[in-house]
C-alpha cells in the first residue's frame, strides 16, 4: 500500500526578492516534509525566511525555484482547506467578534447563514470568549482579539493551520496562557500546524518537532524531534526534558549567531 502523502512538503525551494538595492535570497534550498497532523515549530534570526515559508504553504507566494506541495498538489493559489493566524489579528473593526469569525463564509458565498453564525459563536466558546460574541474588536483585550483570529482560522474547518508569531505582540503571562489554549484547541481537535516563532520555550512546548533555519538565505540546520508526552500542560514546563532540548536550541542559535 502506498503512504500518503505528507500534508506539506518543500523541495528545493528557493525564495528571492527583487528590489530596488538588488536581489534578496529569502530561501537557499529548503526541503522539509510535514505529516498530517504533526505539529512542527519553525526557529531561526530575523530575516531567514520563516514567514516566507508560511506564506509559500499558504499559497500567498510562489517559489523562485523547488515545488511547496500540500497533500501531494502542488500549491499554485490559495486553498480553502488551510487557515491563517497572523502575528496580528487584522479583525475588522467595524465588526463584532461573530462577524469576524464568519468573514470567510461571506467573503466565500456573499453571505452567512443561521448554521455559520451558530457555528462561529461555537467556536468562540472554544477558544474561550462565549459571552463575548457581540463585543468590537476595540472592547477586547490583545488576547481575546487573537482568540477570535484563531477562530475565525478555524471556522472552515481547514486541515492545515498556518501560525505567524501569533502570540509576539502579547504580553509573557497572556501568551504562556494562549499557548496552552492553543494545545487544548489542537488536541481536542488535530490539525497539521505551521507554526512561526522567535520564542525556543514556546517552540519546544507546543510542537513535535522543531526545525531551525539558518542566517538567510535561510536552509534547513536543524530537525529536533521533541519527545515530550501529550497531553502538555503547565507540569510539562517543569520537566527536564522541555529544558534540556531548550538549551540545545538555544546553544545551537547562539553559535551560528557567533
Amino acid at each position: 500500500m502506498t503512504a500518503p502523502p505528507p500534508a506539506i512538503r518543500f523541495a528545493g525551494v528557493e525564495q528571492a526578492f527583487r528590489t530596488d538595492a538588488g536581489t534578496i535570497r529569502a530561501l537557499g534550498g529548503v526541503d522539509m516534509a510535514i505529516g498530517r497532523h504533526e505539529f512542527v515549530a519553525v526557529l531561526g534570526p530575523s530575516g531567514c525566511g520563516k514567514s516566507t515559508l508560511l506564506r509559500l504553504a499558504a499559497g500567498l507566494l510562489r517559489p523562485t525555484a523547488g515545488t511547496v506541495e500540500v497533500f501531494g498538489r502542488q500549491v499554485t493559489e490559495p486553498r480553502d482547506d488551510i487557515g491563517i493566524v497572523f502575528q496580528k489579528p487584522t479583525l475588522l473593526p467595524w465588526a463584532t467578534a461573530e462577524d469576524n469569525v464568519v468573514f470567510p463564509a461571506r467573503h466565500k458565498a456573499g453571505r452567512a447563514g443561521p448554521g455559520d453564525r451558530e457555528r462561529a459563536r461555537s467556536l468562540l466558546a472554544r477558544v474561550g470568549l462565549a459571552g463575548f460574541e457581540k463585543r468590537l474588536p476595540a472592547e477586547l483585550s490583545g488576547g481575546m482579539q487573537q482568540r477570535v483570529g484563531i477562530a475565525r482560522a478555524l471556522f472552515m474547518d481547514p486541515d492545515i493551520l498556518l501560525m505567524d508569531e501569533p502570540f509576539s505582540a502579547l504580553d509573557a503571562l497572556t501568551r504562556e496562557e494562549m499557548g496552552f489554549e492553543l494545545l487544548r484547541i489542537w488536541e481536542a481537535q488535530p490539525k497539521t500546524v505551521l507554526f512561526i516563532t522567535h520564542s525556543i520555550g514556546e517552540a519546544v512546548l507546543l510542537a513535535d518537532r522543531v526545525v531551525v533555519l539558518s542566517d538567510r538565505p535561510g536552509r534547513v540546520v536543524e530537525d529536533l524531534t521533541i519527545g515530550l508526552p501529550r497531553p502538555r500542560g503547565i507540569d510539562t514546563s517543569n520537566q527536564k526534558a522541555l529544558h534540556d532540548h531548550v538549551g540545545y536550541l538555544r546553544t545551537l542559535l547562539l553559535k551560528r549567531a557567533a
